[in-house]
C-alpha cells in the first residue's frame, strides 16, 4: 500500500454545537463545529422549534425575479 495517502485520523476530535452542546467523536479534523446537534434537532427533541427558516421563500421568489431575462426584439435584416 502506498503511504501518505490517508489523512490523520483523530479520535478525541470535539464537536461543539450552536446550541453549547460539545461532545468528542473519532473524525479526521481536531474541532467541528456544528448548527445543529441530537440534543437541539426538533427530530430528536420532539420540540417544534424553527431552525433559520424564515424568508426562504421569500429569498427564493425574489432572486427568480431577478433571474427572469426579458427577451430582446429581433433586429430586420435588410434584403440587397
Amino acid at each position: 500500500m502506498k503511504k501518505e495517502t490517508h489523512p490523520v485520523y483523530f479520535p478525541g476530535a470535539h464537536v461543539v454545537c450552536s446550541c453549547g452542546n460539545s461532545f468528542t467523536v473519532g473524525a479526521t479534523k481536531p474541532e467541528i463545529k456544528v448548527e445543529i446537534c441530537a440534543k437541539c434537532h426538533p427530530v430528536y427533541t420532539g420540540e417544534i422549534k424553527l431552525i433559520d427558516t424564515a424568508g426562504r421563500v421569500e429569498k427564493f421568489k425574489t432572486r427568480r425575479v431577478k433571474a427572469v431575462v426579458v427577451p430582446k426584439a429581433k433586429k430586420a435584416r435588410k434584403k440587397n
